[in-house]
């Protein structure tokens, strides 16, 4: 580890004021630690944001939801106010790594942490996301790669909590120097979609300060199929939400992550599901809508079943019955 200065920011402009281009923010360290400890990242500076003012509160607001940057994914997996309205957000949080982890981890944190691919983990390694000239992981091991990538890159998205915010239309608050810009789910990871070095959206110095989700209650589900119980990264997420009369379904959104550099939302699935009424068949329908442009490689074919069960499951719970054994 090389060494680096250290400081705390009493405030969000003194922050950006001592975060340079080279320089990194420090909030659960849960990701920037780990590779500062694998040479894959050497700040000069490490700015300390954990006690920015208003950044440690979940607040229900006249229209919806507000959740600091530095609020921790354990507090969001035991908010009651957000089990009782919203859900598929609490259980995303509870599905994150470790009671470790979701005690240190921060929200901002989760959504901007850095590709998991072990080809841009390797300290032996230079990536074309590190810096190289290849992506190792298209010709050798993709088991947990992307089924699809706008660049050579394959490295997919694994946050937990950007696949359920994309369903509740959530945006993103950040500071960008003087300017205050929100970001949906789809802008934040934009730039990774196209860009092979990028990792989301964010520039350097950029500061996420809150969430904001625009509505209250909200049905919606978050499922995962991981490796092992608990402690790990999905192999594929999904996230549904919508309002479901009777057995007709409208404001419908489903997105997955752990398949493309960004979560991964289809319109046409979307405006697909628009009040139709919820069966097996209209969720083989919507899972060969997200699928149709899938390019599965060597070894990560897998993921194409596993989104259409996820798929299934998720709109299955939604409706509150389940399409096998009602034979619909």
């Amino acid at each position: 580890m090389k060494p680096f200065q250290y400081v705390t920011a009493p405030t969000a402009k003194r922050a950006l004021e001592l975060c340079g281009k080279k320089d990194k923010f420090l909030a659960g360290g849960t990701d920037l630690l780990g590779e500062i400890k694998d040479h894959v990242s050497a700040p000069g500076r490490v700015v300390n944001i954990k006690h920015l003012p208003g950044t440690r509160d979940i607040v229900e607001t006249e229209t919806g939801w507000k959740l600091g940057a530095n609020v921790t994914i354990a507090e969001i997996a035991g908010h009651s106010g957000l089990q009782k309205n919203l859900p598929g957000l609490a259980e995303a949080a509870a599905r994150v790594g470790s009671p470790q982890i979701r005690n240190m981890g921060t929200l901002a944190g989760n959504l901007a942490q850095h590709s998991r691919c072990w080809y841009y983990r390797h300290q032996d390694v230079q990536c074309l996301k590190n810096g190289g000239y290849r992506c190792y992981a298209r010709e050798a091991e993709n088991k947990y790669h992307s089924l699809f990538s706008g660049n050579p890159c394959i490295s997919p998205v694994v946050s937990n909590m950007a696949v359920i915010f994309a369903t509740l239309n959530a945006t993103v608050n950040i500071l960008r120097g003087s300017q205050d810009l929100n970001m949906t789910m789809g802008e934040f990871y934009l730039n990774a979609w196209f860009n092979p070095y990028a990792h989301n959206s964010l520039q350097p110095s950029d500061l996420i300060l809150h969430i904001d989700i625009p509505v209250k209650a909200q049905p919606c589900v978050y499922l995962q199929v991981s490796e092992k119980s608990d402690f790990d990264w999905a192999l594929v997420s999904c996230a549904a939400a919508g309002s479901v009369n009777g057995n007709t379904i409208s404001n419908a959104r489903i997105a997955l992550g752990a398949i493309s550099p960004l979560v991964h939302e289809v319109e046409e699935a979307n405006d697909f599901l628009e009040g139709k009424e919820l069966d097996r068949r209209v969720a083989n329908m919507v899972a060969d809508m997200i699928l149709s442009e899938a390019v599965p490689l060597e070894h990560n074919g897998y993921k194409e079943p596993m989104v259409r069960a996820l798929v299934h499951r998720a709109l299955s719970a939604l409706s509150g019955k389940n399409f096998e054994e009602d034979g619909s």
